[in-house]
């Protein structure tokens, strides 16, 4: 017997026939035309689209909910002169954490978690920021968070030095403390160190914990306008000669779209040797990586939320489906070709960027899948409505609307 049946599914491989979807253990076991077996529970999808359940790259989860404490000042310096202020506008935002309190921060992350659960986006990767004013505040706040959602969202907590490790004396220390802690990704942002030495010292001090304690890397690379920024190469190279091809994401790389072309063709053949991909979070600056670019040479792309009313971005649902809405017009890949591929990147390619091996709907795949309202891509992203069932681990976590 089955765990549960999802009947009369339309799924993106089997165009306009229905299907039963069969899943036992967590894994999808079954998918066809019929199945006659019973399971412990059935959902009718109504010849609805159902697909993977959608996947945040890359979310600023302690910073939640904070813009009113942060103040407007940092956000109106971060979208100014096309990013060329990004610097300036995380050291104003940098005050407010000196607030930090696990306390508050988590009942934050608890309301950004439940949007997760409502919109289906079952997979996270959570920056919480370490330093000396955040101390491990916001780490903590995503560990407890991690247990408590374990059912319902995958949570990957990145321990994050938002403002520098050579500019930020102890920062390493917190970031080690925090992977003790169990935190299980290393994050970094080495554009924000003020010397080209800095950068590297930065991108090979994060690069030597993750693999003293075996953990995936995650940065922020070149998130600024300046086109002489190279922190990303750094990270790409640094990632070959350890040996972790495979895991690690460049996150942002803005300054990328400013780059001189040949310049760019040789970050791809690089990245390509890494086995890396990006997450690109077009809606919260005036920069974004080239990401129609990558894709045509083989890199996957993911989305992400990246802000939810905090010092860089005022808005913000945890809504994946909104996030593709929005990439969809500011990457100009509005016809059905690219909205395919805008839905892979909150689902199957933003997955593949983090290093997930079987968020797929197919025999054998992670069983966590969204029915939606809709019967196509188009509309799903056009609307961007919730989904009517999101499973997890082959439990229906939530039904109806």
């Amino acid at each position: 017997m089955y765990n549960l049946i999802v009947r009369n599914a339309l799924t993106r491989k089997t165009e306009s026939d229905l299907v039963d979807i069969a899943i036992k253990d967590g894994k999808i076991a079954e998918i066809n035309t019929s199945i006659s077996d019973k399971a412990d529970n059935e959902i009718d999808a109504k010849g609805n689209l159902v697909t993977e359940s959608y996947v945040n790259g890359h979310l600023h989860l302690d910073k939640v909910y904070t813009l009113d404490r942060a103040g407007q000042k940092a956000i109106e310096e971060y979208n100014e002169g096309g990013m060329g202020n990004a610097l300036t506008s995380i050291a104003s935002a940098a005050e407010f954490k000196s607030q930090y309190d696990e306390k508050w921060i988590i009942e934050n992350v608890r309301k950004a978690l439940d949007l997760s659960v409502k919109y289906g986006n079952t997979h996270i990767r959570a920056f919480a920021d370490v330093d000396s004013k955040a101390k491990l505040e916001g780490v903590k706040a995503l560990l407890k968070a991690r247990e408590e959602y374990k059912d319902k969202v995958t949570l990957e907590v990145v321990a994050f030095p938002q403002d520098g490790v050579a500019r930020e004396p102890g920062a390493y220390e917190y970031i080690e403390e925090s992977l003790k802690l169990g935190a299980d990704v290393v994050g970094g942002i080495p554009w924000i160190e003020f010397s080209r030495e800095d950068e590297q010292d930065h991108v090979d001090k994060m690069c030597n914990l993750a693999k003293k304690y075996n953990k995936d890397i995650s940065m922020l690379c070149d998130d600024v306008g300046d086109a002489e920024e190279r922190t990303f190469e750094m990270l790409i190279k640094k990632v070959i000669e350890m040996g972790w091809e495979g895991r690690a994401t460049g996150q942002h790389c803005r300054a990328m779209m400013l780059y001189p072309e040949n310049q760019f063709r040789k970050l791809c053949t690089l990245l390509k040797r890494a086995r890396m991909g990006v997450i690109s979070d077009p809606q919260t600056g005036p920069l974004h990586a080239r990401v129609l670019d990558l894709i045509k040479e083989g890199i996957p792309v993911g989305l992400g939320q990246d802000d939810i009313n905090d010092a860089y971005y005022t808005f913000g649902q945890n809504n994946m489906l909104e996030v593709a809405f929005l990439g969809a017009h500011l990457l100009r890949m509005c016809s059905d070709r690219d909205l395919e591929l805008v839905y892979d990147m909150v689902t199957t390619m933003a997955a593949k960027v983090l290093n997930m091996k079987n968020h797929e709907l197919k025999v054998g795949g992670d069983a966590d899948l969204v029915v939606l309202k809709e019967k196509d891509i188009k509309h799903a992203i056009w609307y961007h409505e919730e989904p009517i069932y999101v499973v997890k681990n082959g439990k229906v976590i939530k039904c109806g609307i």
